[in-house]
This record gives structure tokens, sequence and C-alpha cells, in this order.
């Protein structure tokens, strides 16, 4: 049970039904109130760059208000603190009924790292109703305007729920690693999101993958270096060039058990000939 018993007449202007045709009448433009409820601040400082020109979202009529009372959203962040139990009270009851209430990031949602300790109420919907749920820690500046969209139906919702109730606890098979140990794909793949990032990364390790796969005989240092450099050649980023060289000299070489006289010189193959 809720700590909070919301008063009758907010209970009754807030109904299902209400709140689907306030949501109707925002559609076009709606004024949103953020509510910092013992939050770190890491999730204001998203909803900030979140209203930034680069993101523009007054493009689908988002709005930040500076009162409760002008708002039809409350942007709720934070753990809720007992210090901030009564102001996130004074917000929910000043702002107009029907309101939609979002809890945002993993401290709104859930309570977070902090769900359980004793200076905290764990989440907005142990006090408040929510209607909407925002995860992250923190979310992105395009999950406030992904999420606020998909309340109002300005955006199709794309993730969907999948259950693993069912699903076998056998562990997905490991393909079999080109060096003969799994190892080998493992320290590339970490190497390379270190290098740029996880998703250019991985990126990154495919195109790896696929210039040592070209080697006549992967486990020659010779060949594979030869393999590598026409690689190198072809490939028109000179970024990807560069760490695909500084993959095979840090990864490729401990693994074959090589030394330095197989390495690729970075400066010499991909810089200078650009």
């Amino acid at each position: 049970m809720s700590l909070y018993q919301v008063p009758e007449d907010i209970k009754t202007a807030n109904d299902l039904t209400a709140k689907l045709e306030h949501l109707k009448n925002i559609k076009r433009s709606f004024s949103v109130y953020r509510i910092d409820c013992g939050s770190c601040n890491g999730c204001e400082i998203e909803i900030f760059a979140a209203i930034t020109p680069m993101w523009d979202p007054e493009r689908f009529g988002f709005k930040l208000v500076a009162n409760p009372r002008h708002a039809d959203i409350l942007i709720c962040s934070g753990p809720v603190t007992r210090q901030m139990y009564y102001p996130l009270l004074r917000a929910y009851e000043a702002a107009p009924d029907p309101k939609i209430v979002v809890a945002f990031g993993a401290c709104g949602s859930t309570g977070g790292i902090f769900h359980d300790a004793y200076s905290v109420w764990g989440g907005i919907d142990k006090i408040i109703p929510v209607d909407v749920y925002i995860p992250g820690c923190p979310p992105h500046p395009a999950s406030v305007i992904y999420g606020l969209g998909m309340a109002l139906g300005i955006i199709d919702q794309k993730l969907q729920k999948k259950s693993y109730e069912n699903d076998s606890t056998t562990p997905p098979p490991v393909e079999k690693s080109v060096m003969g140990d799994i190892l080998f794909e493992r320290d590339l793949q970490a190497e390379s999101k270190r290098l740029m990032s996880y998703i250019f990364g991985r990126t990154l390790f495919e195109k790896y993958m696929n210039a040592i796969k070209g080697s006549s005989d992967i486990h020659n240092p010779s060949a594979s270096r030869e393999a590598v450099l026409t690689a190198i050649k072809k490939e028109e980023d000179p970024r990807y060039a560069e760490c695909m060289g500084l993959l095979h000299n840090d990864v490729y070489l401990k693994y074959a058990k090589a030394d330095k006289s197989f390495a690729i010189d970075v400066d010499s193959e991909v810089w200078s000939k650009r």
C-alpha cells in the first residue's frame, strides 16, 4: 500500500478516462514540471540537455515550466528521500487535474541502488500513482523525448515485453575461435570497445575479424600481417584503419606468440599514406 493516500477528488479527476482525454488534448503541446526527489542530479543534467536546441523537443510540443500549477506532466527523479517526501506531495497536489506522472531514471522508477536505504522511500510509485516509467541511469536525452512522446501517442512504442520464463538453461553455443582460443575473440572485442566505444567498437571488431580471416594461415604472423595490411589499405576511414593496426599489435601478436617484428607501424602504414 502507498504511504500517501490520494484524496478522493484527485483520484476521481485522474481516472483512466480523464487521463486518456487529457492526453488527447495535450498531444500538440504540453507543459512539463520537473520534481527533484533526491536525485544525484545526473537525471537533471539529461533533462536539461534534452531541452536544448540540439534535441529541439519543442517540435513535439514539449515545454518545461517553472510552476507545477502550469504543468500537464510531472517528471519526478530520485528515490524520494525523506526530506523530499512533502515537497513531492505539495507539487503533486498543486498540479491541475488530470495530470500525468513520469518516474524518471532508475531511482525514480524503483529506488535504484538506494531502494532499501534507510533514508529513502524507494521509488516514486511508493508515494504517488505513476503513469509512465523512463528507466536509465541516467536516461539519455533521446529517452526523455521518446518516453514522453510514447506516452502521448505521438511516437509508436518500439519496445515490447519479451518473456524468458520458458527458455532453456543451456548456454548459447560459442562459435569456434579462429585462433583456437575463444579468449582471443573476447580480448579483441574488449579492446575494440575500449578504442572506439561500444557502438563503433562492434564495427571495428567485425572489420578486424574479416581481415584476419583473409589470411592464408591465421597462425602465421607474417601471412596474417599481410592480410591485415591489405584490409587497412582498403579501409576508407583512417580511424578504423589505425585501430585495426593497434588491435593487431596488442591482441593478435600476444595470442600468436609473435615478436614485435611482425607489428604494424600505424604511422607509416595509415597516416603517412592518407
